[in-house]
């Protein structure tokens, strides 16, 4: 019951920088946690960052002290400021939300269509 639309993906230099939003809509009241994630050609989805209800982040470990995840929980948005841009950050990225469905805590996960961001010269 959750929908994500994300935008900001494009093309960008190394060492340049992009935001990622994310638009969430539905019954958002139930969302716990927000993240991103990120797919490379051949290659596992990875953790990109997590935001809880609570406001509480964590990172991977290769975009520490370059990315950082932030929402705006009165207009239901989630955001991802990409500093520093490597081309090994090349991905498709995903937007997720994870709702607390019932009081016994079963959770449902949704995700976005993904935004692809290409780090080149």
């Amino acid at each position: 019951q959750v929908q994500l639309v994300e935008s900001g993906g494009g093309l960008v230099q190394p060492g340049g920088s992009l935001r990622l939003s994310c638009a969430a809509t539905g019954r958002t009241f139930t969302i716990t946690s927000m993240g991103w994630f990120r797919q490379a050609p051949g290659k596992e989805r990875e953790l990109v960052a997590t935001i809880t209800s609570g406001g509480s982040t964590n990172y991977g470990d290769a975009v520490k002290g370059r990315f950082t995840i932030s929402r705006d929980a009165i207009r239901n948005m989630m955001y991802l400021q990409m500093n520093s841009l490597k081309p090994e950050d090349t991905a498709v990225y995903y937007c997720n939300a994870v709702q607390t469905l019932n009081v016994e805590g079963a959770r449902k996960t949704d995700w976005g269509q993904g935004t692809l961001v290409t780090v080149s010269p």
